[in-house]
């Protein structure tokens, strides 16, 4: 194992993970302080982790408490997390704040995958990867996400981008920093809450072990990017982009009249969708990020055992 950065801590199973060379996934936190209400954040973080486990891996949720990294969650400390109202949203321009003024901070997808590559994890599962903001012409509002693909080795489980982002324009800024976006037994981007978003994907990848080839293959090739490779959700639990077009444009309209910008769109927008889907939204957000998690662990042994 690598030298753990200084303000990194390893919970003493993702040690003995890493000493040993076992699977591991890496999982944010923003699920469960901004994610989700309580108490489907914490049921779905134990849910997750159970899931990881079971396939044979290690969960490594990642968070910043009192100012620490921590890398592999107890139970008291998800629930810290999960019940707390000073959590901050960490992106990885805010882990110096957060560490330096010894804060909670809940990481983002790019912080995580910063914080699992320090510790030397390279799965990572999530519910949808962050993306072009609808309007990013005028606002400029793009996630720190797609730029920590470009320059962070660490593979991201997802359902592709929130639907309620610009999709064809998260697409094509992938390419454009060249980030492999990989289809799993999918020709198109999945659209987080539906399986199709009408936008081809070039690569596909049909097995988990042929996605751990794929991976190799990057890393020894010398590439420095991480890589998404997009799960859609399980065809039981999907709602139909039809359906869901008419709930991300009054939701997107509801935002723009209340002036809510910045790291609080997104929270805000899931919370307006599931009110206008009846909770629909959120439990196929749940469903995909199990099945995520499931993918990845499978990944994760695929790529130990080589």
């Amino acid at each position: 194992m690598n030298a753990l950065p200084e303000f990194f801590d390893l919970s003493g199973e993702v040690r003995d993970a890493l000493a040993r060379r076992s699977p591991i996934v890496a999982l944010e936190s923003t699920i469960i302080s901004h994610g989700m209400p309580h108490p489907q954040n914490v049921d779905t973080a134990r849910a997750v982790e159970q899931i990881v486990r079971k396939a044979g891996a290690i969960p490594a949720t990642i968070a910043v408490l009192r100012g620490r990294v921590l890398v592999g969650l107890d139970d008291a400390q998800l629930e810290r997390l999960a019940n707390s109202n000073d959590v901050r949203k960490l992106s990885t321009a805010d882990l110096p704040y957060a560490v330096s003024q010894r804060r909670d901070g809940s990481t983002t997808v790019a912080a995580t995958m910063r914080c699992a590559h320090a510790a030397g994890i390279g799965i990572f599962a999530t519910g949808g990867i962050g993306g072009v903001h609808r309007g990013a012409e005028r606002s400029f509002d793009v996630s720190a996400d797609l730029y920590e693909l470009a320059r962070t080795p660490v593979a991201v489980v997802c359902a592709g981008a929130k639907a309620l982002l610009d999709l064809p324009k998260t697409l094509e800024t992938l390419e454009t920093l060249g980030v492999p976006v990989v289809g799993y037994r999918t020709n198109e981007f999945p659209a987080f809450w539906s399986r199709a978003s009408s936008l081809v994907l070039s690569l596909r990848i049909d097995e988990a072990d042929g996605i751990a080839e794929f991976l190799r293959a990057q890393r020894a090739l010398g590439l420095q990017s991480g890589a998404v490779i997009a799960n859609p959700i399980p065809a039981e639990n999907e709602i139909p982009r039809d359906q869901m077009n008419g709930c991300i444009e009054t939701a997107a309209r509801a935002a723009e009249q209340a002036c809510v910008t910045g790291k609080a769109v997104t929270p805000w927008l899931l919370e307006r969708i599931n009110a206008l889907t009846s909770g629909r939204s959120l439990e196929a957000n749940v469903a995909l990020v199990k099945s995520n998690a499931r993918l990845a662990a499978e990944i994760a042994l695929s790529l130990a055992a080589r």
